[in-house]
């Protein structure tokens, strides 16, 4: 979710084709020692950040991705889709409560093989993500690049189903909640701070310390209320298409306000 800490967000699973699944190597002791405590922060160095869901594709991938496990007879239809239309209308009203929903969402990572899993995400990044990419959402990646602009997504969106849609769009680095993964399989229980509402801020805060990076020049993309918290941290706050709260927000606080759709 768009529309979307202790933990550590430069863990990788390397999609590209066939998803490969790339477990996280714990840092040695010597590097732990030889890592700078105090490093030299760079200021004025430009950053891009954009939610995922419904700001740069044109949907709800984690919404989706459910819907996708229920056509494909993985979930039963009638019980999964009606908690997952009641968690979704809950975030879309502001009012989610983030752990019950992850516990819902995140159940059918742990109660299927790893193999499965990924195999059925290659089919819903093809199937059920490619077709709601946006062509203006490539413009306005290529148009920050070329400004030679730092881009970093954030979501709410777990890692697993939001690793794959990144490296589809072009930006290396994601900050997303992420699922507990015991070595051998996901537990079905978030790892760290989910990357929601005012976890966004503390999510993106550890991250920015461990960059030696800061907000001085800093751009949000973001189409919900949810993300408001971290809205009103950066210089250059942008609504995209934004829901009926963000949209008076916008227009009562002068901020740009712009659309990707056609």
């Amino acid at each position: 979710m768009g529309a979307a800490t202790s933990a550590i967000d430069n863990r990788r699973q390397i999609p590209r084709v066939v998803f490969f699944h790339v477990l996280p190597e714990p840092a040695t002791t010597d590097a732990r020692r030889a890592a700078p405590h105090h490093p030299i922060r760079e200021k004025n160095l430009s950053l891009s950040i954009f939610d995922l869901d419904n700001t740069l594709i044109g949907g709800d991938s984690d919404y989706l991705w459910g819907e996708y496990l229920v056509e494909i007879g993985v979930l039963s239809g009638n019980d999964y889709r009606g908690q997952n239309e009641r968690f979704y209308e809950d975030y879309k009203q502001g009012r989610l409560d983030i752990y019950e929903f992850l516990a819902f969402a995140l159940k059918p990572l742990a109660t299927h093989p790893l193999a499965d899993l990924l195999s059925w995400r290659e089919d819903f990044i093809a199937s059920k993500i490619q077709p709601i990419l946006l062509p203006r959402a490539a413009e306005l990646i290529a148009r920050n690049q070329a400004e030679g602009r730092r881009l970093l997504i954030i979501t709410a969106t777990n890692r697993f189903v939001t690793e794959p849609i990144a490296t589809l769009l072009g930006i290396d680095e994601l900050i997303a909640t992420d699922p507990e993964f015991d070595g051998a399989a996901y537990t079905g229980r978030p790892e760290g701070i989910p990357c929601f509402a005012e976890g966004k801020v503390t999510r993106l805060n550890t991250w920015l310390e461990e960059q030696a990076l800061d907000l001085q020049d800093s751009r949000f993309y973001s189409d919900s209320h949810n993300d408001l918290p971290l809205l009103e941290k950066v210089t250059e706050p942008v609504a995209v298409d934004p829901d009926d709260r963000l949209r008076e927000t916008a227009e009562a606080r002068d901020w740009e306000i712009i659309s990707l759709r056609d």
